[in-house]
């Protein structure tokens, strides 16, 4: 009966819907919302601005957050990278005091200081764990407002401040 009552597009939707449901059950794929994460850490962003959903220009920033940074492949990061986390947050210091990105690195990034941190475009899987995590997670930003991982992310390669300017 409930069947016959559904118009012919109706129907096809129902269809596909049943169809898709079927073909992830069978393949033990869960639903995003209810699927589990074993390695999932959240990014806590810091920035000059709040980082309140109502604020029109936090908005505009997290262009590329979301879905979007699921189905990304490269971003365009800068980051401060130094050996002993002390250093590291000193720098994270002088960006919450309203310093440049680019000319905290200069001052305190022990790699591309030259560049402002500038590691260009990489792509997905040539990023350690860690940093890749955060650099996917994180919210496209300018130096004029950056949104930047609070705390710093620690790999083998000593801490790091991060930050993404761009994503593709």
């Amino acid at each position: 009966l409930f069947i016959r009552s559904l118009n012919n597009t109706n129907f096809i939707l129902l269809l596909s819907f049943t169809a898709i449901a079927r073909i992830n059950n069978k393949n033990n794929i869960m639903p995003k919302s209810s699927a589990k994460s074993d390695n999932s850490k959240s990014v806590k962003m810091s920035g000059k601005s709040s980082t309140n959903s109502n604020n029109k220009t936090d908005n505009a920033s997290s262009t590329g957050s979301g879905k979007q940074s699921k189905l990304a492949n490269a971003v365009k990061v800068r980051h401060i990278l130094c050996e002993k986390q002390s250093k590291c947050l000193e720098a994270l210091e002088q960006l919450k005091n309203g310093k440049r990105f680019n000319q905290v690195a200069e001052m305190y990034s022990e790699d591309k200081a030259r560049s402002g941190g500038d590691l260009g475009w990489m792509s997905r899987g040539s990023m350690v764990g860690a940093f890749q995590d955060a650099a996917f997670n994180l919210p496209i930003s300018t130096l004029e407002n950056p949104k930047y991982t609070d705390p710093p992310v620690k790999t083998q390669y000593g801490y790091h401040i991060i930050m993404v300017e761009g994503r593709r």
